[in-house]
């Protein structure tokens, strides 16, 4: 059975290992292994998990299948004082992918932002990670194209997309 319950702080010791299984899969032909390093140390040490949580309204969401967790999400309502859900992560392991779970997620969040009243969802996403194509199939339009400078010299050359509620 799929379930997607909220996570705690007891679920990000989870988190952190789907993403340290996830990311090199995901952006091994894109990033280097030292920026893929970094970014994963930075984004997603205890603290940094913790201030999303507690300081800047982030919520978890992680999925599982008969109690065994396949991938999570975070996501922030109000983002920037507007009415707009964001949508900071959705990570699945890479042997769970294209089976619609992403969808189910998606979905999750798309019934919450709603809940909330949110006009629109946001997210940034990679410009040559194959989820944007995912996310273009689930109704997310480009707005804008970002450069984020993320420490060490390193960039996220992003891909702002925007579905309208």
């Amino acid at each position: 059975m799929i379930t997607i319950s909220e996570a705690t702080t007891k679920d990000f010791k989870t988190i952190r290992e789907i993403a340290f299984a996830t990311w090199p899969v995901v952006y091994g032909e894109i990033l280097s292994k030292a920026q893929i390093d970094y970014m994963l140390d930075s984004f997603y040490s205890e603290e940094t998990l913790i201030a999303n949580l507690t300081q800047k309204g982030h919520h978890f969401l992680i999925i599982k299948e008969n109690e065994i967790p396949l991938g999570f999400a975070s996501y922030a309502h109000d983002y920037l004082n507007t009415n707009c859900t964001r949508l900071h992560k959705l990570y699945l392991l890479p042997e769970t992918q294209g089976k619609g779970l992403g969808k189910l997620m998606l979905d999750s969040i798309v019934a919450l932002a709603k809940e909330n009243k949110s006009d629109k969802i946001s997210l940034n996403v990679n410009r040559f990670n194959k989820a944007f194509v995912f996310y273009q199939k689930m109704g997310f339009e480009i707005v804008a194209e970002e450069d984020i400078a993320v420490g060490q010299g390193y960039l996220m050359e992003d891909y702002k997309m925007e579905l309208n509620l």
